[in-house]
């Protein structure tokens, strides 16, 4: 496991079923992401679009994001 962080927008965020994927910003397979792994208060989701970081994780079936943090819109 690596403790880079990486960057990447929101392909899509299912609130129903509490999971999606993040485009990867340096290109490269989509990351699936579940709601138990993004880092805020109250209610967890995202939305498509939205840039967000996260530590990159790779398991036996696909690229998972962990600690997903959403980026400021004002951060470069």
């Amino acid at each position: 496991m690596s403790d880079d962080r990486k960057v990447g927008t929101v392909k899509w965020f299912n609130d129903t079923k509490g999971y999606g994927f993040i485009e990867q910003e340096d290109g490269g397979e989509d990351v699936f992401v579940h709601h138990a792994d993004i880092n805020c208060a109250g209610y967890r989701s995202l939305k498509q679009g939205q840039k967000v970081s996260y530590t990159l994780v790779t398991n036996a079936k696909s690229p998972k994001a962990e600690n997903v943090e959403v980026v400021p819109p004002d951060a470069p």
